[in-house]
């Protein structure tokens, strides 16, 4: 599968970002307790969430006391996550991170769920430690769909089809390459006591849950197929798996403070 390019990968959840809210599981709340406990996360915290989109992340980061501000490039996601968060501690700017003014006293913590690999790590690392504060943190975080280590058997049974495998190729070997990231953290010449931690844990769908979720995948959604791959994936969970379809998650989180 040809690589997609990262500023069209950017646009492409906002057809539909409620069936995408609806569909993409919730990160684990450890994440954020973890946030919390190692970078500072809580009340008062005045936080930058890049690429919020729906807000999966955002609900959990005020839910901890955060104000966040909020910037997403995709108008039709921003304007969603608006209608989620009205009256809480957001403000939105809806723009591309690379032009977006960071006005206002620097963050305590920078956020970004499921949306780096759609940037440029060494500028956007430099503009990150331009926005914290000193002794600020820097989280990129990752939902990712299977794991090497534990059987999948509905992986297995579709891969061929939805063509995972190469879609795996450019998100989560990014979002699992720990050397990558510390190089970026050691090259960016602004960061320290860097960290990565694994959550691994299981998605449990019935049939019914499984298009509108493969619906929300970028691999997917770039195909001229789409509509009958989706309809492909969800005749093959009712036809072999009645019970359930269960994915194993890995959550991937890598840290690292402001000098």
């Amino acid at each position: 599968m040809t690589p997609i390019d990262r500023a069209a990968g950017r646009l492409l959840f906002g057809n539909d970002p409620a069936g995408y809210d609806r569909a993409r599981p919730d990160y684990p709340r450890c994440v954020f307790d973890f946030l919390v406990e190692r970078c500072g996360l809580g009340s008062g915290a005045r936080v930058l969430e890049i690429g919020a989109g729906t807000g999966k992340a955002t609900g959990a980061l005020i839910a901890k006391g955060a104000e966040v501000v909020a910037v997403e490039p995709d108008a039709r996601l921003a304007a969603y996550l608006g209608g989620r968060v009205v009256g809480e501690p957001v403000m939105i700017i809806s723009e591309p991170f690379e032009t977006a003014e960071l006005s206002g006293r620097p963050f305590d913590l920078a956020v970004c769920a499921t949306a780096f690999h759609w940037l440029e790590e060494a500028p956007s690392l430099v503009k990150i430690a331009g926005a914290l504060r000193p002794g600020g943190w820097w989280a990129a975080l990752w939902n990712i769909f299977g794991d090497p280590d534990r059987d999948d058997p509905f992986h297995e049974a579709t891969k061929a089809l939805s063509q995972d495998e190469a879609s795996a190729s450019q998100t989560d070997w990014f979002a699992l390459d720990e050397a990558a990231r510390f190089s970026a953290f050691e090259e960016a010449d602004a960061f320290e006591d860097w960290e990565h931690r694994l959550w691994r844990w299981e998605l449990t769908l019935n049939p019914g849950q499984v298009r509108p979720l493969y619906a929300t995948f970028s691999n997917i959604t770039v195909r001229e197929d789409r509509e009958e791959v989706l309809d492909k994936l969800r005749h093959i969970a009712a036809e072999q798996f009645p019970q359930g379809v269960t994915r194993n998650m890995v959550t991937s989180v890598f840290v690292a403070r402001r000098r």
